[in-house]
């Protein structure tokens, strides 16, 4: 049957559920003799009689009862799901998908939207951790969160964090055996922990800059680590200098367990943005999950 003969049904169901084409006509807004109409219509096109009309009454044929018990009750499943699709705009519902570095994922995604998801019980949210720069349209992502000049130009950007910085750090017992760094050529002769990034195939680079002079510098150590958490261990053990992110390390800093070196060459950046298409901000759930994102800096 014609896509577009999906209205006949509605009409057949509303007529053979009221047993009356009145009935039916003021329940739909139409008129008796449209309804008359289009149910003739359908009977004609499926070759059956599907109402025995009188001038009393309207019954169903054999036929019209089987289409009847067949269609209507998944007339009344898509009704309720097209309700529920429509909670999707007022209330904050369903599965957001976000992809982010673990630095953002543990200081920003973790605190800011843990304390709202109590409030919106219907409201979930899928974390994943990913230094792969995902393409956020073709992995069906709902956001994106990287630093900001790693967001593409063609998204909308909310910045969610201030400036970040970097700190160079290791083990007091590291520096037992090993001279502070004071310049990043010094770094060519010490241990330090590398960062992979799969879209590069390399270790990260540490971008460091001081009045204006900038170096690049690719490390080399006997650990690398995919994720910033196993780098800070290894940190802390004394396997050799890491570059992290500075919120990280602070409290380790100022307890003792770790030493900051090279500090003037650790810099301010662009903080944190969530980008997404345009097209997904329409629901609720987008809008609340941008909100607590976005929240006080």
């Amino acid at each position: 049957m014609a896509r577009e003969n999906f209205n006949d049904l509605q009409v057949f169901v509303a007529v053979a559920r009221e047993r009356s084409f009145t009935r039916a006509a003021a329940q739909l807004g139409v008129s008796q003799s449209a309804l008359s109409h289009t149910v003739r219509g359908l009977e004609e096109r499926l070759g059956v009689r599907l109402l025995t009309r009188t001038t009393r009454s309207v019954s169903m044929t054999e036929a019209g009862e089987r289409l009847y018990d067949t269609v209507a009750p998944r007339m009344q499943e898509i009704e309720a799901e097209l309700v529920a699709i429509s909670d999707y705009r007022d209330h904050p519902a369903g599965t957001i998908r976000i992809t982010t570095a673990e630095h953002a994922a543990n200081s920003i995604v973790w605190p800011r939207l843990s304390a709202i998801l109590p409030t919106y019980p219907d409201l979930r949210v899928e974390l994943t951790v990913d230094y792969g720069l995902a393409d956020i349209v073709a992995q069906r992502y709902d956001i994106g969160i990287r630093l900001g000049g790693r967001v593409a130009n063609d998204m909308i950007a909310v910045p969610i964090s201030g400036p970040q910085r970097m700190a160079i750090v290791a083990s007091p017992a590291y520096f037992v055996h090993h001279v502070a760094p004071q310049m990043p050529t010094d770094l060519a002769a010490h241990n330090c922990i590398g960062l992979r990034l799969p879209t590069h195939g390399g270790l990260m680079v540490w971008d460091l800059q001081k009045d204006g002079q900038e170096a690049n510098v690719r490390v080399d150590g006997q650990w690398t680590f995919n994720g910033s958490s196993a780098m800070l261990r290894a940190t802390l053990a004394g396997a050799g200098l890491a570059y992290l992110p500075e919120d990280m390390v602070l409290e380790h800093v100022q307890a003792g367990r770790l030493r900051r070196v090279m500090d003037d060459w650790c810099d301010q950046f662009d903080g944190y943005y969530a980008y997404y298409p345009s097209r997904r901000q329409s629901s609720s759930a987008m809008r609340v999950v941008i909100e607590a994102l976005r929240a006080a800096r």
